[in-house]
């Protein structure tokens, strides 16, 4: 039986993979997350999951690799995971009431060709408060997200509404990634 290897640390991934039945190995090898500016931004999304998963199929021969990354978007400036509790703070004010998209492109990679999606979801921000959002950065958790939130977990609090796939915004789109997967097994 052929092994899918998730060349991803997120924990978040890997969960929601195992959560469908689909058991996987970690594997990641770190490669440049800079988006290239000459690529539209979905593209250049897709590039960084790509090299990812070719990052690590020269480890894994005959393996199934698949490969995700996750960006926020609001007034076409790409937010990415924010550098320190300041940063997160600014973050979520510019997102605060507003709506923004999730992009999370993901890549399958098996016997040296690659397939790359995207899936895009809008999300809109409650008009939250600056002490909600001192409390939110209070517990860390924005600090390793792309747009400093986690949807999935004390975030949830700072969402309004969605509309699209609830796990693009979590990181990984688990239901496409999986009928594509059936593909391969």
């Amino acid at each position: 039986m052929k092994k899918i290897i998730l060349a991803s640390k997120s924990p978040r991934r890997k969960e929601l993979l195992m959560s469908v039945g689909i058991d996987v190995e970690v594997d990641v090898v770190e490669t440049s997350e800079t988006l290239k500016n000459d690529l539209p931004i979905d593209k250049a999304i897709e590039e960084i999951a790509r090299e990812k998963a070719m990052a690590v199929a020269s480890r894994h021969g005959d393996d199934i690799i698949v490969s995700a990354d996750t960006v926020v978007i609001i007034d076409e400036k790409v937010l990415g995971k924010p550098k320190d509790e300041e940063e997160a703070f600014d973050i979520l004010s510019l997102l605060r009431g507003r709506t923004h998209q999730v992009i999370t492109s993901a890549c399958i990679f098996y016997q040296g060709r690659s397939e790359v999606f995207s899936s895009i979801t809008e999300v809109e921000m409650m008009d939250y408060t600056d002490d909600i959002i001192h409390h939110y950065i209070a517990t860390k958790e924005p600090l390793d997200k792309a747009g400093a939130y986690g949807i999935q977990g004390k975030g949830a609090i700072l969402v309004k509404s969605i509309y699209g796939d609830y796990y693009t915004v979590m990181g990984l789109p688990i239901a496409e990634v999986y009928a594509r997967l059936q593909l391969y097994l």
